[in-house]
């Protein structure tokens, strides 16, 4: 559902204001947190939406280990994760302050919040942050961006029109030897590239499909499904499961392909501009279940041919992006380096000067410090389209069986109408983007 265009009024604005007409603000210390002297003023006001295995175990505790950020909201559509990550948020300010939801659009409600995490099933990450945006709110979204290019574009579009922060959950661009290798990769140190290789881990093993059943207690499935189509409830397991049954059904995730796949190609777009690279063609096989409603790609192999002469494979069973060049390989893994010779070649080159990438060594904090500063975060929606494109890219062409040739500058499939008719997703009213 669209949100309103409203006015967004801060918690530093407010206070701001107030003190202008008022007499001096007196802020007690016990409203500060532990272990801080941060004025509410100086805070970013957060709500985090998605309180599952990745919200609660990961992106909150991040979030509450920083001064300069209050976690104020939390919203799931399962009680039992509501009720876990209120439970945390309050011991963690030792109060009962922090309110949950059931509905995302409450936490967009509200003005004193300036900031939004996302860490929900894949198919609600674009349409929850295109309406924080809408709502004057900066937004932190987990993984894969979108369930198709077109919410990916959509999402890009609504960020830069509403002026707002944006930072993709691919924590690796906040790993210190992460950005030493792609700045050796930009800067040279291996040559011309000639080969990209990315290689992901096979997808958890999927538990068998269940029939469909009552919805459980305590989750609100109509809110689950939000834009996906209506199905009867089969595939949830008790919260905080995992792996998610999800993964495996399309209309709520592409699949392994873009899902974890995404932490590796996005070091591959932080080493190499794909988008620079001229017209790809890209072809490849994959298996893709036929049982019951898991029609995800499970397994694939993937090869892409850039124009400007660069091959690229891309194919499940590692875990690596291997850079290999005229002078020699650079290998990354998900948060660090895959190989001795990289480890190496990253130490004896760290004042190697050249091309420079952002530095972060937290990536929540990098993101309230965006929100503050109102700079770019270090994993830019930009880099998020442009990583999520290849997988998306390279899904469709597991799914056509044919060869797909893609313009990076129209963003665009060229001469196969069928193949671009999978770049989008119809959403289920009354949702849209």
């Amino acid at each position: 559902m669209a949100m309103p265009r409203g006015k967004h009024l801060t918690r530093r604005g407010f206070l701001g204001t107030a003190a202008a007409v008022a007499a001096p603000y007196v802020v007690p210390s016990s409203v500060l947190g532990k272990g801080t002297a941060v004025a509410p003023s100086e805070r970013v006001v957060v709500g985090y939406i998605g309180t599952g295995v990745q919200g609660l175990k990961a992106n909150l505790p991040m979030l509450l280990g920083l001064p300069q950020a209050r976690v104020v909201a939390v919203c799931d559509v399962w009680k039992q994760n509501r009720d876990r990550a209120k439970s945390r948020v309050d011991a963690h300010y030792r109060n009962k302050e922090c309110r949950d939801y059931v509905d995302f659009r409450g936490i967009l409600a509200r003005e004193d919040i300036d900031a939004i995490g996302i860490a929900t099933p894949d198919h609600w990450h674009v349409p929850m942050a295109v309406a924080a945006v809408r709502a004057g709110k900066d937004v932190h979204v987990e993984k894969p961006l979108g369930i198709s290019l077109a919410e990916g574009l959509a999402c890009r579009d609504a960020v830069k029109r509403f002026g707002r922060v944006f930072q993709y959950g691919t924590e690796s661009r906040s790993v210190t030897s992460c950005r030493l290798a792609c700045e050796l990769v930009r800067n040279g140190r291996i040559g011309e590239i000639r080969e990209i290789q990315v290689d992901v881990p096979d997808p958890p093993k999927r538990n068998p499909p269940r029939p469909p059943q009552p919805v459980p207690p305590g989750l609100d499935y109509d809110l689950f499904l939000g834009p996906a189509p209506w199905r009867p409830f089969t595939i949830l397991p008790m919260a905080g499961a995992y792996p998610y049954p999800w993964y495996y059904v399309r209309d709520y995730c592409v699949g392994w392909i873009n899902n974890w796949a995404a932490h590796l190609l996005d070091l591959l777009q932080w080493g190499f501009d794909t988008h620079l690279a001229g017209p790809w063609e890209v072809e490849g096989t994959g298996v893709i279940p036929t049982e019951s409603d898991h029609d995800v790609v499970v397994r694939w192999d993937v090869r892409i041919q850039f124009a400007n002469g660069v091959r690229m494979t891309f194919r499940g069973g590692g875990q690596v992006t291997r850079f290999i060049g005229t002078e020699g390989e650079i290998a990354l893994r998900y948060g660090g380096l895959a190989d001795d010779k990289t480890k190496a070649l990253v130490q004896s080159s760290r004042s190697s000067g050249g091309h420079s990438l952002p530095v972060s060594t937290n990536h929540e904090q990098n993101f309230i410090e965006c929100v503050k500063t109102r700079r770019t975060p270090v994993s830019s929606i930009d880099d998020a389209v442009r990583s999520d494109t290849i997988g998306h890219v390279s899904e469709i062409a597991v799914r056509t069986g044919r060869k797909i040739t893609w313009d990076p500058v129209k963003e665009a499939i060229i001469g196969d109408p069928e193949a671009s008719r999978l770049l989008s997703r119809v959403l289920r009213e009354p949702w849209q983007i």
